[in-house]
């Protein structure tokens, strides 16, 4: 998810501390407030009033036949939204041009909303032939409300650079009438509609990169939704044969309460209150899929968090304002994978990148090369970046 959902947080947040004030009658800070993961773990334990019935499935149009959710079952692609507004209908598209390679995110969030369909400079020359020494492509994934560019105009150069054929596309482009929410109308913003939708582009997406390069598989990066979207791919459309490593920055791998506040809205819509709906016409559904407790994340981690063959690297910042808890990005290996969680803060702690400016760091950039090629890349780098402007 992006930091642009950080106004409709503010005012949701001074919504639920009136109303909490009103209802109670005295201040908040009577009693200890309950921690991000207290929170999460109740929204887990489900409904408490049987009677009580959380507004799931209203308005949606998606269904199996869109070719969303390949393999999950469901067919619905809500995720426990518990949305009243828009349908199915997103798509991808492949990037046009180049942008000019960046070290500074607000440089790039500024040619990128200008330029949004352009590919970050190294990636997507699509007669790049893969090495001995490199032989997957890699194929990153960018994240809610964002494009190919603003996330990785740091990062894909240095890949490039290194020996790796770099790949990357624009997707889950929904507008507000296919439920992508009222910022999609900018076309700088992407990754809103359904995630098993999305998932489904990037299968068509990655078969291209291995038909274009004879490879039998690629690596993945991903920032924010770009991870959970991977890891959705991986398991419902038959990725995990296809994946060699997953890399994750941010990711919303186990759902957000960002910042408590998606945590609340899940608990006010499992009394059976649509307000993840209403939130839902403005952030789009992918936004909604990713809270804490939805039934997307569910799907996702049931049955475990990995999949056989794969080997996984997963990043997160203590101080990442939109996934949080950022520990609740973490995965725990199961059979035949491997998993390295990191947070980017231990042994450097003068990098305080947060969720955004994580994808500029120096030092996230030198974790992904050295997942790649520990050989290569053998040394972490550690230079300080200050939280929102790391890299400017």
């Amino acid at each position: 998810m992006s930091s642009k959902v950080s106004g409709w947080s503010v005012a949701f947040v001074a919504c639920a501390v009136v109303v909490a004030t009103g209802l109670s009658g005295h201040a908040a800070t009577a009693e200890p407030a309950p921690t991000q993961q207290q929170l999460a773990d109740l929204i887990a334990e489900g409904l408490k009033d049987p009677a009580a019935k959380p507004i799931v499935g209203t308005g949606s149009a998606c269904t199996s036949g869109s070719g969303a959710g390949s393999g999950n079952g469901s067919g619905d692609c809500l995720g426990g939204s518990g949305s009243s507004s828009g349908s199915s209908g997103g798509y991808a598209s492949d990037t046009v041009g180049f942008g000019p390679h960046q070290t500074s995110g607000l440089a790039a969030f500024g040619y990128g909303l200008l330029n949004p369909e352009a590919a970050p400079a190294g990636a997507n020359d699509w007669n790049c032939q893969p090495t001995e020494r490199n032989p997957e492509p890699v194929v990153l994934l960018h994240g809610t409300w964002s494009n190919a560019y603003l996330n990785f105009a740091y990062m894909a150069q240095p890949l490039h650079d290194a020996g790796h054929c770099v790949f990357t596309l624009n997707y889950g482009q929904a507008g507000p009438l296919e439920g992508g929410g009222g910022g999609s109308v900018l076309p700088s913003v992407n990754a809103t509609g359904y995630i098993e939708e999305s998932a489904a582009q990037i299968a068509a997406f990655v078969d291209r990169v291995l038909a274009a390069t004879g490879a039998s598989k690629v690596n993945m990066v991903g920032h924010s939704q770009g991870g959970t979207v991977g890891r959705q791919y991986l398991k419902f459309n038959g990725g995990a044969d296809k994946v060699q490593q997953m890399i994750t920055l941010g990711a919303t791998n186990h759902g957000t309460t960002l910042l408590g506040i998606a945590a609340l809205g899940r608990a006010i819509n499992n009394m059976g209150i649509d307000i993840l709906g209403f939130q839902e016409i403005f952030i789009g559904h992918a936004g909604i899929q990713q809270t804490v407790g939805s039934d997307f994340i569910n799907r996702l981690n049931a049955g475990g968090d990995t999949m056989p063959g794969v080997d996984y690297t997963v990043v997160g910042s203590r101080w990442d304002q939109v996934s949080t808890p950022y520990d609740q990005t973490f995965l725990k290996a199961g059979p035949g994978a491997t998993v390295r969680n990191i947070t980017l803060q231990d042994g450097c702690e003068q990098d305080l990148s947060d969720h955004i400016t994580m994808a500029y760091s120096p030092r996230v950039l030198s974790i992904v090369l050295n997942a790649l090629d520990p050989e290569q890349t053998p040394a972490l780098a550690c230079t300080f970046q200050p939280w929102l402007l790391s890299g400017v």
